[in-house]
C-alpha cells in the first residue's frame, strides 16, 4: 500500500498529481527541520502543507489559500491522514495579519504569482518570518519556455480567426529573475537566488482525462467561451489531437520549466 507521505499516485488528474515531480525538488530546497514553524502560501488542498508538517514533527505548518473550498478539502485530508500539527486558513497572504515573526520558513508551490501587489504581499510574508527566516518558492519560468502553455495556446489559436492575448491571472508573472529580484528586494528580502527546474507535468492517464483537465483551466475555458459553437468544437478537437501526441505508456506529460527561488529575511 502507498504511504500517504509518498508522492501522489498517478491516476485521475489533480493539481498534486500534475506537479508530483516538482514536489521532491521543493522539499529538498525547503529543508524543513524538526522544530520549524512553516507557512505555506497558496496551499491549495494542502499536500505541501501536510508534507511540511510531517517533516516539522516538533513544529507546525500553516497553509493559507484564497479558495475556501480548497482550504476545506485541505482540512478534511489532514484529519483523514491524522496530521495533527497542521492548520489551514482561508486567507489572502498579501493582507492577512500573520503573527509577527511567527514562522521560520515560508514555502510556496506555484502559489505566489497572482498577487495584485507583489511587493506588499512579500513584505507581509517577510514580517511573518523571524529574522534570518527563509522563503522558498517555486514559480513558472516565462510562458514560451513551458511546453504545456505553448501547445495549449497554439491549439486554441488554430480555431480562432486571429490569436488573442491570454486573459485572466498571469501564471508567469514571476518568470523573469531580474523582476523577481527587484520585487523581493523592495519587500525586504536578501540573498535571493534562483535554481532552474526542468521537470515534466502530468495531465492524466489518458487523453480524455487530460482533456477534462485542460478544459478546466481558466484560460482555456475563457478562450473556448469566446468562440462560436463550430469554432469551439474545432478547438476542442485540436486540443484532443495535441494531447494524444503527448500520450505515453504512463499517461499524458508535458515539458515544463520553473524556478526555485530562495531568499532570506535579513
Amino acid at each position: 500500500m502507498r504511504d500517504s507521505s509518498d508522492e501522489p499516485a498517478l491516476g485521475p488528474t489533480d493539481y498534486d498529481a500534475e506537479l508530483r515531480r516538482h514536489d521532491r525538488i521543493l522539499r529538498r530546497a525547503a529543508g524543513v527541520r524538526l522544530h520549524d514553524r512553516v507557512l505555506d502560501i497558496g496551499c491549495g488542498s494542502g499536500w505541501t502543507t501536510r508534507q511540511a508538517a510531517r517533516a516539522a514533527g516538533a513544529g507546525s505548518a500553516l497553509g493559507v489559500d484564497v479558495s475556501a473550498p480548497a482550504v476545506e478539502r485541505a482540512r478534511e485530508r489532514a484529519r483523514a491522514e491524522g496530521v495533527r500539527n497542521v492548520a489551514f486558513e482561508h486567507a489572502d497572504a498579501q493582507v492577512h495579519r500573520f503573527p509577527p515573526e511567527g514562522f521560520d520558513l515560508a514555502i510556496s508551490r506555484f502559489g505566489t504569482m497572482f498577487f495584485d501587489d507583489p511587493v506588499a504581499a512579500f513584505a507581509n510574508v517577510g514580517r511573518a518570518l523571524r529574522p534570518a527566516g527563509r522563503l522558498v518558492m517555486m514559480v513558472w519560468q516565462p510562458a514560451e519556455r513551458n511546453e504545456w502553455e505553448v501547445e495549449i495556446r497554439r491549439a486554441l489559436a488554430a480555431a480562432q480567426k486571429e490569436e488573442e492575448a491570454p486573459s485572466g491571472p498571469d501564471a508567469f508573472s514571476l518568470g523573469d529573475p531580474s523582476a523577481v529580484e527587484q520585487i523581493l528586494g523592495a519587500a525586504g528580502f536578501a540573498d535571493i537566488a534562483f535554481t532552474d527546474v526542468r521537470e515534466p507535468v502530468y495531465y492524466g492517464p489518458d487523453v480524455d482525462a487530460a482533456l477534462d483537465w485542460v478544459r478546466g483551466f481558466t484560460s482555456t475555458s475563457e478562450a473556448l467561451g469566446r468562440l462560436d459553437p463550430a469554432a469551439s468544437e474545432r478547438a476542442v478537437a485540436g486540443l484532443r489531437e495535441m494531447l494524444a501526441a503527448h500520450l505515453g505508456d504512463d499517461g499524458v506529460w508535458f515539458d515544463s520549466r520553473a524556478w526555485t527561488v530562495t531568499a532570506r529575511r535579513p
